[in-house]
């Protein structure tokens, strides 16, 4: 049987978007050499326990071990160190902070609207998805969003393996893969780097200012974890919105009956956006090591192995979620891990669910008729640990002023 996910061309591996339940909620996968947890409740405990779920990685991948590009780098580190360096930048994302954003954002959003506003057809992905958050988040940091095509190059590049990662690379193809797109993520380390090195001497009000003269126990951080920071927050501080904005849209387009409830109650805006992160959650899959022997989902674990959390898999479980494959705007309760959970929870949510309100709201105002068009399919994200809009081309039947 056909599915959606077949339709639009998901991921083959990613066999929860196509209504599958796996056989187990944790397996192991001998050709890869790790582990497969899918279930919510697996993942959630994974997530919320630091100490026995870590982060670092860097045993597993001794080149990733390179000062130059894992210091500072938030998504691998546990506790003490996480804490201390996500305070830093934790202050420009409170609700107050991101609430005052929201002007701006309709602002952009408009704007942004008005240059397809006369189009009968348009790409989301390319002409708001995409520009939205970049130019939010490369104002926050204090880069030129002018350079954002530069961003989204570097992006294409973080994301371009559609491989399934594997801890037995006897023929070196996936070393050699990383260290190709370690070559092209270069430019924006030292794009990054230079942008770095004029803040310590020509500060402004901006986030990377913030983060070199920011100190950690007294001390100043240096060039990598200034420049291994930002890059997070330059990349996760868009891809997840875009993703999200697209799968948004391309959801209410294939559930009429849901999207004509958005447009009549747009109380259920937000909603549509959290269920939109359940179905087709951005970040399908994390990474952890457990530093001990643990038993997870009913199997025994010796200390040190790779734990691939399926987050997309855990948010169509059938033990937490009824009716996991029907995407449901009314959903409630629904505990989805789209975001993540625990102390690595994705500090710009909040920014993402503003961006994401706003333009699906502005989108609903100006085009009733908005459609996909049947001779433009839409694309998705190559990679098998993201499930996210690539590119959605549009049909608008027409705008409102």
């Amino acid at each position: 049987m056909t599915t959606l996910a077949d339709q639009w061309g998901i991921h083959p591996e990613q066999f929860w978007v196509r209504g599958q339940q796996p056989a187990q909620p944790v397996e192991f996968v001998e050709e890869l050499g790790l582990w497969n947890v899918y279930g919510h409740q697996e993942a959630a405990r994974i997530f919320s326990d630091p100490r026995t779920y870590s982060s670092d990685l860097t045993m597993f991948f001794p080149e990733i071990a390179d000062p130059s590009m894992s210091e500072g780098n938030l998504l691998q580190m546990d506790p003490p160190d996480h804490r201390k360096l996500r305070n830093l930048v934790s202050h420009a994302f409170t609700p107050k902070i991101v609430a005052d954003l929201e002007p701006r954002i309709h602002a952009l959003t408009g704007e942004l609207l008005d240059a397809v506003a006369d189009k009968q057809s348009w790409e989301l992905v390319a002409d708001l998805a995409y520009p939205l958050p970049v130019i939010v988040i490369a104002d926050l940091l204090g880069v030129p969003s002018g350079d954002r095509e530069l961003f989204r190059h570097w992006v294409d590049a973080l994301f371009a393996n559609a491989n399934q990662f594997s801890l037995k690379d006897e023929s070196g193809e996936q070393a050699r893969e990383f260290q190709k797109q370690q070559e092209q993520l270069q430019p924006m380390l030292d794009y990054l780097r230079a942008h770095a090195a004029e803040r310590r001497t020509k500060p402004r009000e901006d986030l990377l200012t913030q983060l070199v003269q920011a100190e950690v126990d007294g001390d100043r951080l240096n060039d990598n974890q200034v420049v291994n920071f930002a890059s997070i927050l330059l990349l996760a501080g868009h891809i997840t919105t875009t993703m999200l904005l697209g799968n948004t849209i391309l959801c209410l387009d294939a559930h009429p009956e849901q999207a004509a409830q958005v447009r009549a109650d747009r109380s259920k805006v937000p909603g549509a956006i959290e269920e939109s992160l359940r179905f087709l959650s951005p970040f399908s899959a994390v990474a952890r090591r457990n530093t001990e022997e643990v038993e997870l989902g009913g199997v025994r674990l010796p200390a040190n192995q790779m734990l691939m959390v399926w987050v997309g898999a855990a948010n169509r479980d059938a033990r937490q979620f009824d009716r996991p494959e029907v995407f449901d705007v009314t959903r409630d309760p629904n505990p989805h891990l789209g975001f993540g959970r625990g102390i690595h929870f994705c500090l710009g949510a909040p920014l993402a669910r503003l961006e994401g309100r706003v333009a699906l709201n502005l989108l609903l105002d100006r085009f009733p008729g908005l459609r996909t068009d049947p001779e433009a399919p839409v694309t998705f994200m190559p990679s098998p640990n993201l499930t996210g809009v690539r590119s959605l081309p549009l049909l608008t039947g027409g705008a409102r002023s």
